[in-house]
């Protein structure tokens, strides 16, 4: 059994770091501020050693930075920050997808990739009104996580992670926008062809195949966030991806 009097500083610091890392990336907290200790403290119900913990751990995810004066203020990322941190998570991404093509995969790791990837078909669905989102992340979130083992590489897996750790450069980043518009829809359809391809390429050994592949499909959030920030730009407020990015 548990001794509770383990449990409960473990209990504060799960709460400290969810509840700060919710707090910036919902945009509670606006991008430059600073973040005061005591305030806080008070409003995460937590004390200040579980609190100081979560934000270097924050500092480590990108999502806040040290200041000159003291203290930590939640990062502003400008949007050339953004694109970049987009392309370098297909970078990474597309290494994985690379070694696992050249180094091979077990056939488990296989089943359970290509296990995702029909339940994925499920949940896109023939049209906007068919499609169940709540689903499709779990599952898209999955097929990456999946992906970026099959490398094989601790390494490599470590580093993609924590890349997407950055709200903007998540594999989901994008595909929550808005299903009212028919070409967010029409991105899904495209990125599910894309995971398809990718694991076709690993499965045949092509392993330049697959790290092109890869590479594509992170452009793929590229291009949805040039429409939201061009075409659709009432859907910005909305985008939890886009909080801490500079007007």
């Amino acid at each position: 059994m548990t001794d509770e009097r383990d449990s409960a500083p473990k209990q504060q610091s799960a709460r400290a770091l969810t509840g700060l890392r919710d707090l910036v990336l919902k945009g509670d907290i606006q991008p430059g501020e600073r973040l005061s200790e005591v305030a806080l403290s008070a409003r995460l119900d937590v004390s200040r050693t579980p609190l100081r913990a979560a934000l270097q751990k924050l500092e480590q995810e990108g999502l806040v930075e040290l200041i000159p004066s003291g203290g930590y203020a939640v990062r502003s990322f400008s949007r050339q920050d953004v694109t970049d941190s987009i392309e370098l998570r297909g970078v990474l991404e597309g290494t994985a997808a690379r070694l696992a093509a050249e180094r091979g995969v077990p056939p488990q790791r296989i089943k359970a990739i290509s296990d995702v990837l029909d339940a994925l078909d499920d949940a896109v669905g023939v049209g906007p009104d068919g499609m169940d989102l709540d689903r499709y992340e779990a599952l898209n979130g999955k097929f990456h996580r999946l992906l970026w083992e099959l490398s094989g590489s601790q390494i490599v897996a470590k580093e993609v992670s924590r890349m997407a750790s950055l709200p903007f450069a998540n594999p989901n980043a994008f595909v929550n926008a808005d299903l009212d518009v028919p070409a967010f829809h029409r991105t899904l359809l495209v990125g599910q062809a894309q995971h398809r391809a990718i694991v076709s390429a690993i499965l045949m050994r092509e392993g330049a195949r697959a790290e092109a592949l890869a590479r594509e499909h992170a452009r793929l959030a590229r291009q949805n966030l040039d429409f939201v920030l061009e075409e659709q730009p009432d859907l910005r407020s909305r985008m939890a991806a886009l909080a801490l990015m500079a007007v």
